[in-house]
């Protein structure tokens, strides 16, 4: 006898940020993106630039959530939490309310079956909590990169997970709509999330995996200027080999990533990216030596490596790499027919 699964019901709130995340979800890969959510079982009861309520209908929505007459299986929170001024929140009040953003996320959280951080704003305060950060913005659970938060590190949702943080600056499209189905299957536990609260089906990769640029960070051939071909990472502030993201794995619309597209990586993924100290095109040195290196990288292997590796560099990836353009062609293998 088969029985009946009930959907996921998800609400989306809107707190500090620039609205990116929700944009790059519009990018899903589909025609139809409430009935692609609705076949994978997931009901959005309601988000403030896809859903058609507002108003008295959200109010309504809300009330019915805090007095249990609507479960409530996914709080989804775009933009960082605003403490501020003083820890009163009042620099951002919900509409119609006249209450605090910040008081409404601590009275759902906690009805809530899981809470999702999307993106790096709302998951560690992002930029929203840059420079002299005069709103007193933070993530749900972190404070850049030190725990705590607006929900404090020890809270836990209904199913007991953390806070699931669904970090990027914006999040990739599929990194939200796969994450909000591995819930509503019930597939997604603790195992699932890496230490800092990330879904591993993304974070358990690096940047640097798929790059097309690889070839050139194997012989340590660097791009000098954006628009050069060659790897970003000794000159450019590209930090690909020390974040994780699936981004040239999972590329963005199909087809690109940032690497792709001739800019840097700057870590969107990653706490306190948003503040590296220093300009994101530039590469912080020591006695010639990038400061960052890859994460699971001896630095006395490193400049070994790099050294043998530049020794070996062919002439095509040298020339090539400091140029817009495919200087030097690779060369036809001779065979018979040649």
């Amino acid at each position: 006898m088969s029985t009946i699964k009930q959907t996921l019901n998800v609400l989306w709130l809107q707190s500090g940020g620039c609205g990116g995340c929700s944009m790059s979800l519009l990018c899903a890969d589909t025609t139809d993106f409430h009935g692609h959510l609705r076949a994978a079982g997931i009901e959005l009861l309601w988000h403030p630039s896809l859903s058609l309520a507002s108003g008295s209908e959200l109010l309504t929505l809300l009330q019915d959530i805090v007095d249990g007459r609507l479960r409530l299986d996914a709080l989804c929170l775009e933009g960082a939490m605003l403490r501020g001024p003083g820890g009163t929140g009042r620099f951002h009040l919900l509409a119609g309310t006249g209450q605090p953003m910040i008081d409404w996320v601590r009275r759902l959280a906690p009805l809530a079956r899981d809470v999702l951080a999307i993106g790096s704003c709302a998951a560690w305060g992002g930029v929203s909590a840059g420079g002299g950060n005069p709103t007193d913005a933070c993530g749900l659970q972190y404070d850049d990169d030190r725990v705590g938060g607006l929900l404090g590190f020890d809270f836990r949702a209904r199913s007991g997970l953390p806070v699931i943080n669904v970090a990027g600056c914006p999040t990739h499209p599929d990194w939200v709509v796969s994450t909000l189905m591995g819930l509503a299957q019930g597939k997604l536990g603790s195992d699932d999330l890496d230490a800092l609260g990330r879904p591993r089906s993304y974070a358990d990769q690096l940047v640097h995996h798929g790059c097309t640029r690889n070839e050139y960070y194997e012989f340590k051939a660097s791009a000098t200027r954006p628009s050069d071909l060659g790897c970003m990472m000794e000159h450019l502030g590209c930090k690909g080999t020390q974040v994780h993201a699936d981004c040239n794995i999972r590329l963005w619309n199909g087809e690109g990533s940032c690497t792709r597209g001739g800019y840097a990586c700057i870590a969107c993924t990653e706490p306190g990216f948003q503040e590296p100290g220093h300009a994101f095109l530039t590469t912080p040195k020591v006695a010639g030596i990038p400061i960052g290196l890859p994460t699971d990288m001896p630095k006395a292997w490193f400049v070994a490596l790099a050294s043998l590796s530049k020794s070996a560099t062919p002439k095509r990836v040298k020339l090539n790499a400091t140029s817009d353009h495919l200087v030097v062609k690779p060369a036809v293998r001779k065979t018979r027919l040649s």
